[in-house]
Order: structure tokens, then C-alpha cells, then sequence
């Protein structure tokens, strides 16, 4: 989340009396929140005033549960932030790249056990134990 958006959803909160639960954008529907149908609506709405490329407003949703998986968020965590009801659909979105798995690396120590291969290159592997 940048910090505009951090600050904006903020205000919001604020404006709503700090709530500890609900809907940050509710409406006067029998759920309670924005329906699918009004929303789909202000997104078309939104893409032809701001004369935008057409995309599927699902994509921001996907982008921002990989982002949060890239940056570290564990699948039970995104799970629960996302609403998935089973861990399995959590998991497509938490795929540690090569780099960070090499990155951590460093802070562990263990016993040498053999090598593996790893995009071409030959790495050793251990019992890990962190330090």
C-alpha cells in the first residue's frame, strides 16, 4: 500500500468514528457493503472519465494478494486477509523467488548435508539453525 492510499483509507476510518470492524466503504444495501453489480458499475464509470485502458477489476485484487505474498505475508495470513476458506487457494499467491530464499541465507548456520542444484547454480544445503 503506498502511503497516499495508507493515508487516505485512514481518514476514512476516521471519518467512520475509528471502527474495529465493518466495511470501510459500506452502502445502504441488505449487506451492507457495496454489491458486486454497483461496483462493476463505478469501475467502467471510473475508466471512462479518466480515460483508461480497460482492465478487469478482479486484476487488482490478484495483484495486490501476489504482491503481499512477494513481500513475505505467510499463506495462513493472506488467507485470512483474503477470506479463502482453504489454505490451497492462499498458496498460488506465496511462491518465495530464488533471490529472497538465497537472501536468507546468510542469518543461518548448520551442517553441511549435501549440494543442490538451483537454477544452475551448485548450492550447498544444511540442517538449518538459526542464530
Amino acid at each position: 500500500m503506498t502511503p497516499r492510499v495508507r493515508s487516505l483509507m485512514e481518514l476514512r476510518w476516521e471519518a467512520g468514528g475509528k471502527p474495529v470492524e465493518g466495511w470501510i466503504w459500506p452502502a445502504r444495501s441488505r449487506s451492507g457493503h457495496i454489491e458486486p453489480s454497483s461496483l462493476k458499475k463505478q469501475h467502467a464509470k471510473a475508466l471512462t472519465i479518466n480515460k483508461v485502458r480497460p482492465f478487469v477489476l478482479y486484476t487488482l485484487r490478484h495483484t495486490f494478494l501476489t504482491r503481499l505474498g512477494q513481500s513475505g505475508c505467510d499463506a495462513w495470513t493472506l488467507a485470512r486477509i483474503a477470506g479463502h476458506s482453504s489454505i490451497r487457494m492462499s498458496e498460488r499467491y506465496v511462491h518465495p523467488s530464488e533471490d529472497a530464499v538465497l537472501m536468507l541465507w546468510p542469518g543461518w548456520m548448520g551442517t553441511i548435508l549435501g549440494t543442490m542444484k538451483l537454477s544452475g547454480q551448485h548450492i550447498d544445503c544444511a540442517v538449518l539453525v538459526k542464530r
